[in-house]
């Protein structure tokens, strides 16, 4: 900065400008400083900053300038950092949304691709947060550099200007004892030239004269004289120097560091200003971009786009492929064992070959068969055109029921016992009746009628069937007396409904109905462990399953993300104990077959997951940070410094096998998720640390007291630092 001869207060004003924060204080031309301030002339603050206070006024007021920049600079600081944190955590955000809304499980569609664009404007946003920030560190950092800048000057022309300022105090002071010595003097001359008496002097050589005193004197005064004007000039050259160059000069310097100061605060202000609008329109623009060609859609018309009837239809016609075709109606298909044989079937065909063809009883009568129903239509015999069960049952339904006609070739023979009615028997060899599930061909009639026992000497024993009663034919008497038997159902077969909470079973036992006899009941299954994963080491796991996380972790923390994230005390309230026994038979039997994204597969009861989930760490032959490892960790977290601790569990984790290592990397970010909703749940980082600490370094060993607090530590710093430990895609 240049030094000038006289003071010029043009330096202390900001020139005139449209905008004069955008210009720097390096820029500034003197003579248009010089013309400002000439228009703008003060006499009041000339004559401040030309007085003996000028100097120390400037200085407070620069002090003031730097205190105002610094603490702008400390708010863009905080603001950068703020507005950093909000873009991250919205970036975070956003690609975790992304990426859960392209599983699988979730909708497609039109709402798939609207939720990528929502996510994607989302993104957008946050990269615009991020380079605000980035503007408002720098700012920060040039502000700051330019506030220490002037405080370093201000001290610099402090102490020069308060030099000058001593030095011109202490040579009026000189001056001043000067005068007052002279002064002195020249009053003891001047007694002594008028003859007053004063005490006597004594020389070496006795008593001085009045003569010798008065020359003495004199010649001391003059000495006084020529000292004292001595000191005045010099009093008045410092003076002189200090009014017309030295405070003028300073007080030049600390306007133009007032002047950058303020200039520079005001150009920071400015450029905040201007970035802040500058994020809002880039937002705006985000959210609603600018109507022309090749613009994109507005965060309204991207949601509005969204079709959920048709993204309805698009999924479920997916799986028409699967549907496949379904037969109009049931339709029962008895086993070829049970089909009757050519022999019978043409031995009842022949019995009813001529429409008028009856029974011959005893005494040389014919049966009319009109009068018996036994017709080649209505109940009578069948056309050929139906297959040969369906002409044997038919025929069967025109056998006299259960009584003895008279003549009628080999008889009829009543039943024994209305509770075991025998089968049609064909040359002494009995058959199975073929009729049990004839209810499904009838619909609602009763089960099919018994047949009757061809009388040639043997029975054979059969279910109990209905008589031929039950069925309403009543238009055709028997030609003798029928001796009715009481009809008897079988009991039917108990059959308990299973249990809510039992595993629903699958097959024939669990549609079997209650009035068919059978050997099959439905019983509770206790499912064997057939693929075992509880007390199996994380790595025969991985030899067996081929999952680096088993998938019983898998399940148990995708079940809490779903549906336990918002539980109260989830991990450290106990669950059922029978439905964790239950959970832990299903895993057992296979894992691979649960899927705890239905709560109800469960029991809507996400605290036995996580009962399921712990015990799983607890029966590990070796625990999840592994015996070997064990030491490591705890010396790790004996470390006080955090950073330091936190980069040795790092390398500890890293040094674990590859089962241990993504086992624990998805327990880790699952915890960390828990903890994210620690106002709900109730469990930070520490609780879910006290919970698992144990758990995951022990296990089912025997527990080191004198380590639990270790224990809880490491695991504490590892939930804390778990994005730094693990990555999170």
């Amino acid at each position: 900065m240049a030094e000038r001869s006289s003071f010029d207060r043009s330096s202390l004003e900001i020139p005139t400008s449209p905008n004069p924060a955008q210009r720097s204080s390096e820029t500034y031309d003197s003579n248009e400083v010089q013309a400002a301030a000439a228009k703008e002339a003060d006499p009041a603050y000339d004559s401040v900053v030309q007085s003996d206070i000028g100097i120390n006024t400037l200085l407070n007021r620069l002090k003031q300038s730097v205190s105002s920049a610094k603490d702008f600079a400390a708010f863009l600081k905080k603001r950068s950092a703020i507005e950093e944190e909000h873009a991250q955590s919205l970036k975070k955000l956003s690609r975790i949304t992304s990426e859960s809304l392209r599983r699988p499980d979730s909708r497609q569609g039109s709402f798939s691709r609207g939720s990528a664009e929502l996510t994607k404007i989302q993104e957008r946003i946050a990269d615009n947060g991020i380079q605000f920030a980035l503007s408002l560190h720098q700012m920060h950092e040039d502000l700051l550099e330019l506030a220490t800048d002037k405080e370093s000057g201000r001290k610099e022309w402090k102490h020069k200007g308060q030099m000058w300022e001593k030095r011109v105090i202490d040579a009026e002071a000189a001056m001043d004892k000067a005068k007052s010595k002279y002064n002195s003097l020249a009053e003891d001359y001047d007694r002594a030239r008028t003859g007053e008496r004063q005490t006597g002097r004594f020389g070496l050589k006795g008593p001085k004269s009045a003569a010798q005193v008065e020359e003495d004197l004199l010649r001391r005064m003059q000495a006084s004289d020529t000292d004292y004007a001595s000191k005045v000039e010099t009093a008045q050259q410092l003076q002189y120097e200090l009014v017309n160059s030295l405070r003028p000069q300073a007080i030049q310097a600390i306007g133009y560091l007032i002047n950058e100061c303020d200039a520079g605060l005001s150009l920071q202000m400015q450029k905040f200003a201007t970035f802040h609008e500058k994020l809002l329109l880039s937002n705006g623009l985000c959210i609603n971009p600018v109507k022309s060609e090749g613009a994109g859609q507005s965060l309204r018309e991207i949601v509005q786009g969204i079709n959920n009837e048709k993204d309805l239809k698009d999924y479920v016609s997916g799986f028409a492929s699967q549907a496949g075709s379904r037969a109009n109606q049931l339709k029962y298909e008895p086993h070829r064992a049970l089909q009757p044989t050519t022999q019978q079937v043409q031995m009842q065909q022949q019995q009813f070959q001529a429409p008028g063809a009856g029974f011959q009883g005893s005494g040389g009568h014919q049966q009319s068969s009109s009068g018996s129903g036994f017709q080649q239509s209505g109940l009578g015999y069948q056309s050929h055109s139906q297959p040969p069960l369906q002409q044997f049952q038919n025929m069967q339904n025109e056998i006299p029921p259960q009584g003895q006609m008279a003549g009628a070739p080999n008889g009829f023979q009543q039943i024994q016992s209305p509770s075991t009615p025998t089968a049609y028997n064909n040359a002494g060899s009995a058959n199975p009746s073929p009729y049990h599930d004839a209810q499904n061909q009838y619909g609602s009639q009763p089960p099919y009628p018994n047949p009757q026992t061809r009388d040639n000497g043997d029975h054979a024993s059969h279910n109990g069937m209905p008589s031929h009663s039950d069925y309403g034919i009543h238009n055709a008497p028997p030609p003798h007396p029928i001796q009715q038997q009481p009809y008897t159902p079988v009991p039917a077969s108990p059959y308990v409904a299973p249990s809510p909470n039992a595993p629903s079973t699958r097959g024939p036992a669990a549609t079997i109905p209650s009035g068919l006899p059978s050997s099959v009941k439905p019983v509770e299954h206790n499912l064997p462990p057939a693929k075992p994963v509880f007390g199996i080491s994380l790595e025969d796991l991985f030899a067996r399953d081929e999952s680096a996380v088993p998938m019983v972790v898998s399940q148990c923390l995708q079940a809490v993300d779903l549906f336990g994230l918002d539980e109260e005390g989830i991990y450290r309230a106990s669950g059922n104990a029978v439905h964790v026994n239950k959970l832990r038979a299903l895993f057992d039997n296979d894992s691979s077959q649960v899927d705890f994204r239905d709560p109800g597969a469960f029991y809507h009861d996400v605290n036995s997951v996580a009962g399921v989930l712990k015990q799983f760490f607890r029966d590990l032959p070796d625990p999840l940070f592994t015996r070997q490892h064990y030491q490591g960790f705890i010396d790790a977290a004996r470390i006080d410094d955090d950073v330091s601790r936190r980069d040795k569990l790092h390398e500890e984790i890293n040094n674990l096998p590859d089962p241990n290592y993504a086992t624990l990397r998805a327990l880790t970010l699952h915890l960390h998720r828990v903890q994210e909703h620690f106002s709900k749940n109730r469990m930070n980082a520490g609780n879910l640390a006290i919970c698992f600490g144990p758990t995951l370094m022990v296990g089912s060993g025997v527990p080191a007291i004198a380590d639990a607090g270790w224990q809880v530590r490491a695991v504490d710093t590892i939930l804390q630092n778990a994005y730094s430990i693990f990555d999170e895609d």
